[in-house]
Formats: structure tokens, C-alpha cells, sequence
């Protein structure tokens, strides 16, 4: 048996027992805030637990190491939505320590790529067209840097409303532990 059908027969069980009733929610999240999260396994239930989230409470977003690199790009565009369309007034990033972004070796990574079965003159079309991979597939030195740039890059965006909150934490993956790093609160009553 395959994973895929492991899962559609657990599915089936679960929707011919209306197990879904007790995650029953609207589409706007209850307490009007947005998560931008690492997709780190050890998060998936730690998250929500350690910050008080139930199902139907947040938007949560998550990516690699919890980075808005594109202030133009998908994640960004799914921000927007989140506070123009979906009623979030608040955005939290939350990084955790143990990240792999921040070990994250470009050179490492495209020969990954070439084993996997990506050929050289893949790689090398995308150079010439202007897709620098070394700089695509690059983490952050630490997760505080991590964090505290996608918390600016948010800030700066030129969409963002004005006196949202952006907010930057740290997770400790192994016990739950939460670090902020940058309020959103302080930093909007200094801009009034």
C-alpha cells in the first residue's frame, strides 16, 4: 500500500465518521492575525499549541525558515490577502532555532539537484537567464537575522496599511519556547 492510498483510506473513514464537525470554522481567522511560519516537521502541532492557536483562530503561511524573499512574490502576495481580504489585522513571523535555512549551502544543494537527475544544461540555461541559483537557494547566517529582515521586508512594503503590527518570534522546536524579537505594538506608537 502507498502513502497516497494510506491517506485516502483514512480520509474516507474520516469523513464517513463527520470527524471534520470539530475543525468547523469560517474562512477569517478569530483573533485577526497572520503567522508566517518555518514548514520545520517539529512545528506542524507545536506551533499552535505553544501560542494558544486553535483550528479557525489564524492565517498561518509556512515556507522555508519562515523568509519573504520577493516583496513581489507568492508569500508576500499571500499577506496581502490575509490583511485586505480575510480581516487579519496583525502579522507574526516566527522562526525556531535548529533552522535549516540557516545552515542552507547553495554549492551543496545544486549538486543535490545535479544527482537528483538535473542536468548540467538545466542548471546552466537558468544562469543564462539570469537566475543566479547560489543567491536563490541562500539561508541566513541566524535565525534572529532571519526573522528580524522578513519583519522589515513586511514593514517596507509599499501595500502594507498603515499601523499594522508586524511582529517577530522565535521558536524553540523542542520545547515550545517563544522569544520575541521585534513588537509590532512599540514600533507602530513610535511612527504615530
Amino acid at each position: 500500500m502507498t502513502q497516497i492510498s494510506e491517506i485516502l483510506n483514512f480520509n474516507k473513514k474520516f469523513v464517513e465518521e463527520k470527524e471534520y464537525e470539530a475543525y468547523l470554522t469560517s474562512r477569517f481567522p478569530d483573533k485577526k492575525m497572520l503567522i508566517i511560519t518555518c514548514m520545520d516537521t517539529r512545528l506542524v502541532e507545536l506551533l499552535p499549541k505553544a501560542m494558544n492557536f486553535k483550528n479557525g483562530d489564524v492565517k498561518i503561511i509556512k515556507n522555508a525558515g519562515a523568509v519573504i524573499s520577493q516583496p513581489f512574490g507568492s508569500v508576500m502576495r499571500s499577506v496581502m490577502v490575509a490583511l485586505y481580504e480575510l480581516d487579519a489585522d496583525e502579522v507574526i513571523v516566527v522562526g525556531h532555532y535548529e533552522c535549516g535555512m540557516a545552515s542552507l549551502n547553495a554549492d551543496k544543494m545544486i549538486n543535490s539537484i545535479k544527482e537528483r537527475g538535473v542536468s548540467d544544461e538545466v542548471l546552466s540555461t537558468l544562469e543564462n537567464s539570469g537566475i543566479k541559483l547560489t543567491k536563490w537557494l541562500r539561508g541566513f547566517d541566524n535565525v534572529q537575522d532571519g526573522v528580524i529582515q522578513t519583519v522589515e521586508l513586511i514593514k517596507r512594503h509599499p501595500l502594507l496599511p498603515p499601523n499594522v503590527p508586524i511582529h517577530g518570534m522565535i521558536i524553540d522546536p523542542a520545547t515550545g519556547a517563544l522569544e520575541l524579537v521585534s513588537e509590532g505594538y512599540v514600533e507602530n506608537k513610535a511612527t504615530l
